[in-house]
């Protein structure tokens, strides 16, 4: 069978939006960063495993669910063009789900009971709230919650990363709000609001650190040398996003809507190294940084959207 035959390996990279993956790992590692001496080890590599299952659990049941929108807005995707059968996404989605909360079950107790409302706020999202006033909202939670999921599997704790966890929270609630246009076209105002929300993250992202102490194999750098880091990488976020959201904004047409969703999912990226970088963690600030050109070039083949 080939890649673009029935179910074939092009459809599933389509449904599941593979480039978006990219935007994946970085929430946990900005979580974990957050905890002094938290840095990238066994225990996280469990929870980013958890993470990426449970994002493309999403993925796959938001099709499913939108199997019949899409067969009249955009028959072109893999469920309404025939290339995969709803009852395989369904089922995929299951899957996923079950395989994250169970690897992050490995990551220990606390991991586990961040995962758990996770994977519910991702199905409670895809089967009827983002049809809802609180769709939004719902899935800006479900940003936050994969950020403290790092700092749960690492410390066990998750009040350190609140603060990360509501700057992520809330442009990811930007992004939805924008996306929930991107078939129709959107509203000036709504873009305009993103492009404000993005100007002050940020701003904040500039402003002190979470944490003083450097998590080990970090000091390296020194006090000092993540300063400029953290604003290069705020700068970066700013770029990727506010450049869409402000074309969305003179003109919301379907398409320039659509690019202004996939700048702000590919801005998710950038807004996480900075605050990795924000807490005192530049190595996980620049291991986040690195999966920006991964999922550019892979965006050019699978649209993120």
């Amino acid at each position: 069978m080939t890649g673009e035959g029935r179910g074939g390996i092009s459809a599933w990279a389509e449904l599941l939006r593979v480039p978006a993956l990219f935007t994946v790992p970085g929430d946990v590692l900005a979580g974990a960063a957050t905890v002094p001496g938290g840095r990238p080890g066994p225990l996280t590599l469990w929870a980013i495993s958890s993470s990426l299952c449970l994002y493309e659990a999403g993925m796959a049941l938001n099709d499913w669910a939108d199997r019949a929108e899409d067969a009249a807005e955009r028959p072109h995707r893999p469920l309404p063009s025939g290339r995969i059968r709803p009852t395989a996404a369904l089922t995929a989605a299951c899957a996923l789900t079950a395989t994250g909360l169970a690897l992050a079950a490995r990551g220990g107790r606390p991991a586990l009971a961040v995962a758990a409302p996770l994977a519910a706020t991702v199905w409670a999202y895809d089967l009827g709230l983002k049809r809802t006033p609180a769709g939004p909202a719902a899935m800006a939670t479900a940003r936050a919650l994969d950020l403290l999921l790092g700092a749960a599997t690492v410390s066990g704790r998750v009040r350190p990363a609140l603060p990360s966890a509501a700057l992520l929270g809330t442009h990811t609630l930007a992004v939805t709000t924008v996306s929930r246009h991107e078939t129709q076209g959107g509203a000036p105002l709504t873009a305009l609001t993103a492009l404000a929300a993005t100007g002050a993250l940020a701003l904040g992202l500039g402003r002190g650190s979470s944490r003083t102490q450097l998590p080990a194999g970090e000091h390296q750098l020194g006090a000092t040398g993540h300063k400029p880091l953290r604003a290069s990488l705020a700068l970066a976020y700013a770029a990727t996003a506010a450049r869409p959201y402000l074309h969305a904004a003179l003109n919301p047409s379907p398409p320039l809507t659509q690019k202004a969703v996939g700048g702000g999912i590919r801005a998710t990226i950038p807004l996480q190294a900075a605050l990795s970088a924000r807490a005192g963690a530049p190595v996980s600030a620049l291991i986040t940084a690195a999966l920006a050109p991964l999922a550019a070039r892979f965006a050019k083949k699978v649209s993120v959207t």
